[in-house]
């Protein structure tokens, strides 16, 4: 697992935003999240950032100190593994000390929706990094949860090391607050967070350093060859990768992108994901055909561009 952060290392790849593997009593299956994390690693993606998708806003403190002992050891070599801390600021508090006894360069703070304000969230960052040792990904996906002076403030003091940058848009080219983020941040360290759909307005229109996928998990060569395309200016080839992805990411605007992740990769046979972490509920059974088509498709295209690169 990699240990030091650089702006380079942390945008060196698509960061893959991975689903948790349960066993029926809920617990963690570190065989079936192994397979997971093979199969991403095995598609020349090395970024593992444990969030929304691994349902880490429900995961219980007395399993925290286990499973960050699980990622760190199960992440290979080059990966750098990134987990969540939050979203309540005493849940971060007691996770900070946690973090203190491993070696994990930086940790994801979840948003809180509501009860919250710009400079309060500021504040709860920095007291997080301060009793952490590391500095802190901040996660934006709303609208006024922090507005740019806070950010700028935790930027210029080295708090934190990067933003994911989700906040949804009827069309992401016109997208104000991202600009007043632009003006106080280093772009290269915003990393668009809501997969393939908007990547390439994000990378081409606002000059953002990299960006975050969900469906990696299902066809990491495909989503890194998309990263590649973007980097080289080749926006043709970008949107045709992209369109791959689409009827899978779809699905999971259709229905839940998080549920819809989990059941993808089980019903493409990558991992048995298991049942979802209270509060959430895994999709009925009335949906799996059309996830299970989406996701094949997507995994088939997959192993076709291995095929065509070797």
């Amino acid at each position: 697992m990699v240990e030091r952060l650089t702006t380079e290392r942390l945008t060196a790849s698509v960061l893959a935003v991975p689903p948790l593997a349960r066993n029926a009593d809920l617990s963690l299956n570190e065989t079936e999240n192994r397979k997971l994390i093979g199969h991403i690693e095995a598609g020349g993606v090395r970024t593992l950032l444990y969030g929304g998708n691994a349902n880490f806003y429900h995961v219980p403190p007395s399993e925290y100190e286990a499973l960050l002992n699980f990622l760190a050891e199960a992440a290979g070599e080059p990966t750098l593994a990134i987990p969540s801390v939050g979203p309540p600021f005493g849940t971060m508090t007691d996770q900070a000390r946690v973090l203190r006894r491993h070696k994990f360069p930086t940790a994801m703070v979840l948003p809180q929706v509501g009860i919250t304000t710009s400079g309060g969230v500021a504040d709860g960052v920095e007291r997080f990094v301060n009793a952490a040792g590391i500095p802190a990904l901040l996660y934006i996906k709303h609208d006024g949860y922090v507005e740019a002076p806070d950010v700028k403030r935790l930027a210029d003091r080295k708090l934190i090391c990067g933003i994911k940058y989700a906040t949804v848009r009827d069309d992401p080219r016109d997208d104000v607050y991202l600009r007043r983020l632009l003006d106080v941040t280093d772009r290269r360290v915003i990393i668009s967070g809501i997969g393939e759909q908007p990547a390439i307005v994000h990378l081409r229109d606002f000059g953002l350093g990299g960006f975050t996928s969900g469906c990696v998990c299902v066809a990491p060569r495909l989503s890194a060859a998309m990263l590649r395309a973007m980097r080289a200016g080749d926006w043709g080839e970008a949107e045709r990768i992209r369109s791959i992805f689409k009827p899978l990411e779809d699905l999971r605007n259709e229905i839940n992108p998080i549920r819809v992740l989990h059941e993808a990769v089980r019903l493409a046979g990558i991992a048995d994901t298991g049942p979802l972490l209270p509060l959430l509920t895994n999709v009925s059974a009335e949906h799996h055909p059309a996830i299970r088509d989406a996701a094949l498709r997507l995994l088939k295209a997959d192993q076709e561009a291995t095929s065509t690169r070797s």
